[in-house]
């Protein structure tokens, strides 16, 4: 799960998916704009007996630490995959920490949610030959993560 342009959207348009008007928090380091009802539906999806969140995000350990709190989101326990290392590859760091998660844990199906990835190339390309293993929402950055989009992620999830 990413945080920004996911869970905080960039300049959001208009009202929330849900017709309701923005939550601004202070997340500690910075304010962010969120959907209070998307927050729910998160809390809610990572009880899911298949569902195992973690954080992959530039913020790091700042969205559990700080994000959480701030906005209600239940995220203080998922794990958070790292950036160490993110220059000893030619591919995107965030590929890369997902696929190290992915081989140590051996996960079966996977949820990637960033607003980036319809502009990284190469995940598109590992994705694509994980047929029917990887859900892939690249959410619009000024909308954060919508309904549909999450209700996608539950029929995936089951």
């Amino acid at each position: 799960m990413d945080v920004d342009g996911v869970v905080n959207p960039f300049g959001p348009l208009g009202t929330t998916d849900w017709g309701t008007a923005w939550k601004i928090a202070d997340a500690g380091i910075l304010d962010v704009v969120y959907a209070a009802e998307m927050v729910t539906e998160l809390n809610e999806l990572a009880l899911h007996p298949a569902a195992r969140f973690v954080w992959l995000t530039t913020w790091e350990w700042l969205a559990p630490q700080f994000l959480c709190p701030a906005i209600g989101l239940h995220g203080e326990r998922w794990p958070v995959l790292s950036s160490a290392g993110w220059d000893d590859s030619a591919e995107w760091w965030k590929l890369d920490a997902l696929r190290r998660d992915v081989e140590a844990r051996g996960a079966e199906r996977i949820v990637w949610v960033d607003d980036q990835l319809d502009h990284e190339a190469a995940a598109r390309s590992w994705a694509e030959f994980q047929p029917g293993r990887v859900l892939w929402i690249s959410p619009d950055p000024r909308r954060g993560l919508r309904r549909r989009e999450l209700a996608a992620i539950r029929e995936f999830l089951g």
